[in-house]
């Protein structure tokens, strides 16, 4: 019941302030802190983006703050400014969404670990006279040091509300039904629907494989997303994340597809190239799971910060531009008209709600590709790419008629032949393990290989970090990762074995989804990867994706890794993203890893080299003609390689001088892990985290693997 004493009657604002009553105990970690944020927007050269720390942990503000979003930055109730008094009416309204479990605002550090102005109960009286004499005392202007912000969890979306992961419509651990939780799934993975299913649609044909092949690997991407997205949501790190084909893994898989010695090969060369990448795969696949398993994964963290993350995880989305556009070109009338209706619907009607969903932000990658496709499929059956005596599959040998030559480009590029690839894929298909074949190892393309793996960690690390933020209780420990991510050894072994053809990793867009949906549960999840498993057993589906046309996929691909660029630059948002010094670091760690990989890459080709490669596949046929050239061939094929790898320049340089460069905690933005043995004391962590069935108890003595 209110007081009705005007002096403690509470003040209207943002952030409630926290019950007096202790009834009921709180139920997540943050709770426990009772702490009030301040907002912050002022920045300067030198502290753009940083998150203050409160220092007097014992001395309490007048009044609680309120945010001014024109000026960026806290105002108090009464702040003179130039000899006026503003008011509190002068600040323009922030709402807030209702807390699903009922808690007020929660202050966190740099990486979203709580701070709490009051931690032991013995403060407490301090705090409460430090309080009353601060009322009897003027109010004063508030340093920009004594503010706190909260840069991921709180800040204000397109429509003025607080976004914190209270404001998920479903958290880690919410069932609120089975047609919710349907719904929900069902929009999470149609979100993500590219991820899954383009990267198929770019090494198969690359690998020389029909519309059969491209199907056949399709089902088999879908039933291992499926079944490996239901292990790492029961014994990875339980977080909500889609296991897939990650764009980690595109570029070396394209290096080898594109080695000296396959270029030659004849007939079927699809089926010999995939065992090679299998093989690979498999070996290090191994290596990631001994990593993670082993404990060494959680030595590794120490290196592993958001300067290193962003600029990695940047450059593997920065790598692929000279097959975005060059192939668009191929026919760009449907190309251009894909990329212009996804960056349409993604900005310009992001705002625009069909039953309180933004079906045009969160269905940008599939509405566009629906479109475009329906457009390519009826401009193909009206007649538009049919030319009168002119064959597409005829050999090019074949082709005499200068009208044929012309037209047999836009006729590949253009036509959507799906009735050709529905009726080569049978109704009923179960992937298997070892389709293709026995693995057929190499110990360079496996080290190679091996390396990727290491970025893929990271990669990861930074997803189980902001997706933790959003949807759990608690950033997950060391313990928890290293499980996570010698889980996800696990999965790509399994790829290896089935034959996807490409590494299973974490994808980084699902953490951009799970902010744009607001669905966090396990269990959507978990029906989702359920649903999967049964689209793989259906051939005509991996057979209608298979006649998707290389211009479309290139289209939805620009988008897709202009995305897994942004994702990857915004984990700066952890670390004084003005800093002088992170700046250089990411600036050196960008351009090194598109100039270094460039002149590897242009090392020796002449004009007319490698003819029979695509020109936008010539950068990853380097290992016959590199700088480096030893005695030993298998050497110079793995460092000419991986140095021509963008994302392996951008992780070398990252890691060699944020950890030597000097900088505080607060300025490299160095990620917070759960402690474990709070955490084990904390019921919440212990059921976002802990294994189900029993299964922790196996890893009870095994500590680096477990809570």
């Amino acid at each position: 019941m209110a007081s009705s004493d005007p002096n403690k009657r509470p003040r209207p604002g943002p952030w409630p302030p926290a019950p007096e009553s202790a009834a009921m105990p709180p139920t997540t970690w943050a709770k426990k802190t009772g702490f009030r944020p301040k907002f912050s927007g002022e920045t300067n050269a030198s502290d753009s983006g940083q998150i203050g720390i409160q220092q007097q942990s014992t001395r309490r503000r007048e009044s609680d703050p309120n945010l001014d979003l024109e000026a960026g930055r806290v105002r108090t109730r009464q702040e003179k400014v130039n000899g006026e008094t503003t008011g509190e009416k002068d600040k323009p309204p922030v709402r807030k969404r209702r807390d699903s479990d009922g808690g007020g605002g929660v202050a966190k550090s740099t990486n979203g670990q709580a701070v709490g102005t009051t931690t032991t109960a013995t403060a407490e009286p301090a705090a409460a006279a430090t309080t009353a004499a601060a009322a009897q005392q003027p109010a004063r202007r508030v340093s920009r040091n004594e503010e706190v912000v909260d840069v991921l969890p709180q800040i204000v979306d397109d429509d003025g509300f607080m976004s914190r992961h209270s404001h998920m419509k479903y958290e880690l651990r919410d069932t609120p039904g089975l047609v919710p939780i349907g719904l929900y799934g069902f929009q999470h993975y149609l979100s993500i629907l590219g991820s899954l299913i383009l990267i198929p649609l770019v090494i198969v044909p690359a690998m020389g494989g029909n519309y059969e092949d491209t199907s056949s690997v399709v089902s088999t991407v879908l039933l291992m997303s499926g079944v490996t997205t239901l292990l790492h949501t029961s014994f990875g790190s339980r977080l909500p994340l889609i296991q897939g084909p990650s764009f980690v893994y595109l570029a070396p898989a394209l290096a080898i597809i594109n080695s000296p010695e396959f270029l030659a090969l004849k007939g079927n060369k699809f089926k010999h190239i995939m065992k090679e990448l299998q093989g690979a795969l498999i070996i290090s696949s191994a290596f990631q799971a001994i990593l993670g398993y082993s404990g060494l994964m959680s030595v590794l963290l120490r290196l592993i910060n958001p300067v290193v993350v962003a600029p990695t995880v940047a450059a593997v989305g920065l790598s692929f531009y000279s097959y975005g556009f060059p192939q668009i070109g191929t026919c760009l009338e449907i190309g251009a008209v894909q990329i212009l209706l996804v960056i349409f619907f993604s900005l310009y009607l992001r705002k625009i709600s069909v039953l309180g969903h933004r079906v045009f932000l969160i269905y940008a990658v599939p509405l566009g590709l629906a479109i475009t496709w329906a457009v390519a499929f009826l401009l193909t059956a009206v007649g538009v790419y049919s030319y009168k005596g002119c064959d597409v599959n005829a050999p090019v040998s074949h082709i005499i008629s200068d009208h044929c030559r012309e037209n047999i480009p836009k006729m590949k590029h253009c036509r959507v032949d799906a009735l050709h690839a529905l009726g080569s894929a049978p109704w009923f298909r179960f992937p298997y393990p070892l389709q293709w074949g026995m693995p057929v190892f190499h110990w360079k393309m496996a080290l190679v290989m091996c390396v990727v793996s290491i970025i893929s960690s990271v990669d990861s690390v930074g997803s189980y970090h902001a997706s933790s933020l959003l949807v759990a209780s608690r950033p997950p420990t060391p313990g928890v990762l290293s499980r996570g991510i010698g889980l996800e050894g696990l999965c790509s072994l399994l790829a290896g074995l089935w034959g996807t053809g490409i590494g299973s990793s974490t994808l980084t867009e699902n953490v951009h989804t799970i902010a744009v949906t607001k669905m966090g549960s396990r269990r959507a999840i978990e029906l989702g990867a359920c649903v999967l498993i049964v689209l793989s057993l259906i051939g005509k589906v991996g057979g209608f994706i298979a006649s998707i046309p290389d211009v479309i996929v290139a289209g939805l691909l620009c988008f897709m890794w202009t995305m897994l660029t942004a994702l990857g630059l915004s984990n700066l948002r952890y670390s004084e993203a003005g800093s002088s010094r992170n700046i250089i670091i990411v600036g050196l760690s960008l351009f090194l890893s598109l100039s270094i990989p460039a002149y590897f890459q242009q090392y020796g080709i002449t004009p007319k080299s490698n003819l029979q490669v695509p020109s936008y596949f010539q950068p990853y046929v380097v290992a016959s003609h590199g700088p480096i050239r030893t005695n030993f061939g298998g050497l110079n094929y793995i460092l000419n390689t991986l140095l021509s790898l963008h994302m392996v320049i951008a992780f070398l340089v990252a890691v060699i001088l944020d950890n030597t460069v000097p900088g505080s905690r607060q300025e490299r933005g160095v990620y917070v892990w759960s402690d474990p043995e709070t955490a084990k004391r904390e019921p919440a962590v212990a059921k976002d985290y802990g294994l189900p069935f029993r299964v922790g108890k196996l890893f009870r003595w095994v500590k680096w693997v477990g809570l």
